[in-house]
């Protein structure tokens, strides 16, 4: 079975731990490792825009779990890409790596009361999309399937948390 890492960097809803584990199995058929990494942050933070840098986080990931098929990133940090104000993961497109940030999933975030359903449904979400591009999966058409591209939180309340069929054999 094929086994991945999940590396908690700054994520506060380790309560959801177990979710993440059987969303990870039922959709991937990945077994997890989890990870406290002991990292130093400031490498990854831009002060002008008070936000991480997504893509040197992979980076890291790679250089530190690369025995692992499979390394997700968790994090409560905002998370961003020079050429975007922010984004809600990143993953390598055909690779081992992607992380997601739960910052902007919050319903609190968007000034709403707390939620914890609507925010794992979105966090689920963001974990099987972003783990999608890391198995060769590009945006989808289809407004439900948890492939389709979201840039704002109410796409991905949208969407499902399941691909479609024809993701869903690429995959496999």
């Amino acid at each position: 079975m094929p086994q991945a890492a999940i590396l908690l960097i700054n994520f506060n809803s380790s309560s959801l731990i177990p979710y993440i584990e059987e969303n990870l199995y039922k959709n991937f058929s990945l077994k997890c490792d989890l990870i406290i990494p002991r990292i130093d942050l400031s490498q990854y933070y831009s002060e002008t825009r008070d936000q991480y840098y997504s893509t040197k986080l992979i980076e890291y990931s790679l250089t530190k779990y690369s025995e692992y098929e499979k390394i997700l990133s968790l994090t409560d940090f905002d998370l961003y890409v020079p050429v975007l104000t922010f984004v809600f993961g990143e993953a390598q497109l055909n690779g081992k790596a992607a992380i997601v940030s739960a910052h902007r999933l919050y319903p609190e975030f968007y000034g709403l009361p707390q939620n914890d359903e609507l925010f794992l449904s979105r966090l689920i979400k963001e974990i099987n999309h972003e783990l999608g591009h890391t198995y060769g999966l590009k945006h989808c058409i289809d407004f439900e399937c948890v492939m389709h591209s979201s840039s704002n939180v109410d796409e991905i309340d949208i969407k499902s948390e399941n691909f479609c069929n024809s993701c869903k054999q690429k995959i496999k």
